[in-house]
């Protein structure tokens, strides 16, 4: 995937997901930001933050998708 980075919602999802497991930390929010901080190029994360937020909390806390 990270030779395709679209502006949109389920292309960031993938991406996010992808970093997500790679990643070890307890501490849910700040690994969220350390998520962040891998796809700072990422188009959809340059073009709508605040959505991408909403979304990455939402898979994780509403979701659970991770647990």
């Amino acid at each position: 995937m990270n030779n395709k980075l679209y502006d949109n919602a389920d292309s960031f999802a993938m991406s996010f997901d992808e970093e997500w497991e790679k990643i070890a930390c307890d501490d849910l929010r700040l690994k969220i930001d350390k998520v962040f901080e891998l796809l700072s190029d990422h188009p959809f994360l340059l073009s709508n933050p605040e959505n991408a937020r909403k979304m990455a909390e939402f898979r994780i806390f509403s979701l659970k998708k991770f647990r």
